[in-house]
């Protein structure tokens, strides 16, 4: 594939809309027919619901079915059930089968036919195009290669465009990969990426000169502040995904102001925080999602109504200067990671906003935690942030201090009043390299963690 070339399947990424309308509509029709004939969850869940699938006609029409939550998914997988009710094909038929990380119940599981791994590649080698990567790049990967499927689908997207991956699954990977492979990509975590920075300096290696010219982080929000600083210490772009084992696969293009929802195999809606109704676009709501099969096709799971628990904005619907017509969104937060006190919310997006301060990085490496403690009705609440100093001796705590406050409680009246009266606390804690308590946990730890 010629580099120049910006679009991976350009007759669909750039549809007219009302093309694209029609297209989605004529698969919602069969992806609700295909459920209702191989999905054993589906066919019962139909019945009782008294939904005649064939009324199902277009993507309005999914608006007035119940929504599935994770919870029941679980509910209809062994142990809680003989068979998996949610798989959708034949044991013969299914390519790879995968789990969820687990970490607010049993792990939900989901399976893969061949054909699904093809729309999952061609969900990222569009989103790769759409950041300029192309035949001749080096990709190295520092996500897991194990039971979710980011790194999988990442690879064989690589595939479709000519790219190369380094599949390192980890951003501790020796330097020497730099070094003798020269790579142009990194996909990883914020964090990853800046602790990588950190260890070519340390053996005299300036990030910018290290050939790498684009990165990607995948599978978290991040503030603007950070996706900055990463950008400035390696000197190149900082593009956002969003993906999950259920198959979104949204990602920013070259404009950076959005993310792209490949609207002919997801379909997404927008609900109001009680799942009641659709909020219209412009609204923040909790993200619905459904599969979306092209006519003739199979799905080893597909789900309608989905609630990822996430939560996001439709930008835009118009075509995006880059030229694709899939509509835009703001990249997803996790409600597991917003906390509310005072009637207000925020996110881990609103402390890491605080922390990443410009000023705020001459001494800081960026790593955080938040913690919350105490109730309302006993009259105080405490948020206690931790933030790693590169050097704990110089590190000008009244000047981060000053600017997450100014940060964090700017657009927040009800919190910046109780923080005036002293029923909301902010308390600060600095501490050296690897002194936080996330330093000790395996896996990726939560930054914010209500204690109350």
């Amino acid at each position: 594939m010629d580099n120049s070339k910006p679009y991976f399947n350009p007759e669909i990424e750039t549809m007219d809309r009302g093309e694209l309308d029609a297209l989605v509509e004529e698969r919602v029709r069969y992806t609700v027919k295909y459920a209702a004939e191989n999905s054993p969850f589906y066919r019962k869940w139909f019945e009782k619901q008294g939904v005649n699938p064939a009324e199902i006609k277009t993507h309005d029409d999914l608006l007035d079915l119940p929504i599935i939550s994770g919870n029941i998914i679980r509910e209809n997988q062994p142990p809680e059930t003989s068979e998996f009710m949610f798989r959708s094909v034949g044991w013969k038929d299914v390519f790879t089968v995968h789990e969820t990380s687990g970490t607010s119940g049993n792990p939900k599981s989901f399976f893969l036919t061949w054909e699904d791994w093809e729309r999952y590649s061609e969900k990222y080698a569009r989103i790769f195009r759409s950041q300029g990567f192309g035949p001749g790049d080096r990709v190295v990967v520092c996500a897991s290669y194990g039971m979710n499927v980011g790194a999988n689908t990442m690879t064989l997207a690589a595939r479709q465009l000519g790219m190369s991956i380094i599949p390192e699954g980890k951003c501790t990977f020796p330097l020497r990969v730099i070094e003798a492979y020269r790579p142009t990509g990194i996909v990883g975590s914020v964090f990853k990426l800046l602790s990588l920075a950190r260890r070519l300096r340390v053996e005299g290696i300036d990030p910018r000169e290290s050939g790498v010219n684009k990165l990607v982080v995948g599978g978290e929000a991040f503030a603007d502040e950070s996706r900055n600083y990463l950008s400035e210490i390696w000197g190149c772009p900082v593009y956002n995904t969003y993906g999950s084992t259920e198959g979104t696969m949204c990602g920013e293009c070259d404009e950076v102001s959005g993310l792209h929802v490949p609207e002919d195999l997801v379909h997404v809606d927008i609900y109001d925080p009680h799942l009641e109704n659709y909020v219209p676009d412009g609204e923040c709501g909790r993200v619905i999602l459904s599969t979306l099969l092209p006519v003739g096709a199979k799905a080893g799971t597909l789900l309608l109504n989905y609630d990822t628990e996430d939560t996001t904005v439709v930008l835009t619907r118009k075509q995006c200067p880059c030229g694709r017509t899939h509509m835009k969104i703001l990249t997803p937060q996790r409600e597991a990671e917003t906390a509310w006190v005072e009637v207000t919310p925020f996110n881990r997006v609103d402390v890491e906003k605080g922390v990443f301060q410009r000023e705020n990085m001459d001494y800081l490496t960026g790593e955080y935690e938040a913690f919350l403690y105490g109730t309302e009705d006993e009259g105080e609440t405490v948020l206690r942030v931790s933030m790693e100093c590169e050097n704990p001796e110089v590190c000008d705590r009244n000047l981060i201090k000053e600017n997450f406050l100014r940060t964090f409680l700017r657009y927040k009246p009800l919190l910046s009043r109780a923080y005036a009266e002293g029923t909301f606390k902010i308390v600060f804690n600095f501490t050296g390299p690897m002194g936080l308590e996330l330093s000790r946990i395996k896996g990726r730890p939560k930054r914010l963690v209500d204690r109350r």
